[in-house]
């Protein structure tokens, strides 16, 4: 009888999963399990942009030269919208951490207004993202690939882009894509590009101040122009297809492997931002109907702030290896 007794004491003091460890709920702690495991999947696709860019350094696109559009404007702003989606994003993580302490204080007003904030700066960089995005895919200013799979671009004397648009001469070709009804059975080509290599080159050769480009990187860190003579022969003999924007398959700035990683690791963080924006109106309009303030605590508000700061803080790494290094 005593012996039962102290054995249901002993039981009684036993954790049976409350918020004993790192006095932290359960909630709160899946939260952090989960932020810790996707940190080693960003680290794991950073690291293998980190080594392929290593690989092939003397080749890499240079971000001045790719990220220099801002809407509604034209010219060269190298980086200037992606510090301004950068600074949008951070400040939508202060807004989340107001949110948060508004919280701690039972304070709804605040909270709503807050976590309002919060979603606008999300919606803001989706946004932003979606049409640098567009503009990558579009491209500005068309290049020529090699046979070998390099890409040459066309420059002027001072080493401004030159647009094939606007010195490619006609070559008074017919040209018709293969489908499936005619040429080759069951065979497609992809959209053909607005100009071939033959203008292009006709357009080379009618600009005597136009040169030709190459993806190699010199020891001053910059792409290597060719000469006149060496520009007409490379762009006549190896000429192979012209590009214009990026996708899986070709880049006008350079190998192809920088917008295959472009496209996967801000398309992965993209919809993080995304599904941490739709979560976060979800918790707002709870908190407008007063879910949180009957429950007597706005922890739900803290566990989104901690996944929207991680998504905050996995874009400045992402910013780092694409944008600055």
């Amino acid at each position: 009888m005593d012996t039962t007794v102290a054995n249901t004491g002993t039981e009684g003091k036993t954790w049976g999963g409350g918020n004993q460890p790192l006095k932290a709920s359960y909630g709160k702690m899946m939260m952090w399990f989960f932020i810790v495991s996707d940190a080693l999947t960003f680290s794991g696709f950073l690291a293998a942009y980190g080594f392929s860019r290593f690989k092939f350094i003397g080749s890499w696109p240079i971000a001045d030269e790719v990220f220099t559009h801002i809407p509604f404007f034209h010219g060269n702003y190298p980086m200037i919208y992606v510090a301004f989606m950068t600074f949008v994003l951070i400040m939508s993580s202060v807004t989340m951490v107001l949110a948060v302490d508004a919280g701690h204080h039972m304070k709804k007003n605040k909270v709503i207004w807050y976590m309002f904030l919060t979603i606008i700066g999300g919606l803001i960089f989706v946004g932003s993202q979606a049409w640098e995005w567009g503009t990558f895919i579009k491209g500005d200013y068309g290049a020529v690939q090699t046979k070998g799979g390099n890409i040459l671009q066309l420059v002027d004397n001072e080493g401004h882009r030159v647009a094939l648009r606007d010195i490619a001469v006609d070559a008074h070709g017919e040209r018709v894509a293969h489908e499936r009804k005619n040429g080759l059975w069951f065979v497609e080509e992809p959209t053909l590009p607005a100009y071939t290599v033959d203008e292009v080159y006709n357009g080379l050769v009618a600009n005597p101040n136009v040169l030709v480009r190459t993806q190699a990187i010199n020891a001053e860190g910059e792409k290597t122009v060719l000469s006149r003579e060496e520009s007409l022969r490379q762009l006549k003999t190896n000429g192979k297809l012209v590009v214009e924007g990026a996708n899986l398959h070709v880049n006008e700035y350079g190998t192809s492997l920088f917008a295959d990683f472009f496209f996967f690791i801000t398309g992965f963080h993209g919809f993080h931002v995304f599904s941490g924006v739709v979560i976060n109106i979800i918790i707002f309009f709870n908190v407008i109907l007063g879910t949180y303030e009957r429950r007597g605590s706005y922890e739900m508000v803290e566990k989104v702030g901690l996944y929207w700061h991680f998504v905050d803080l996995v874009w400045v790494f992402v910013f780092t290896f694409f944008y600055l290094v």
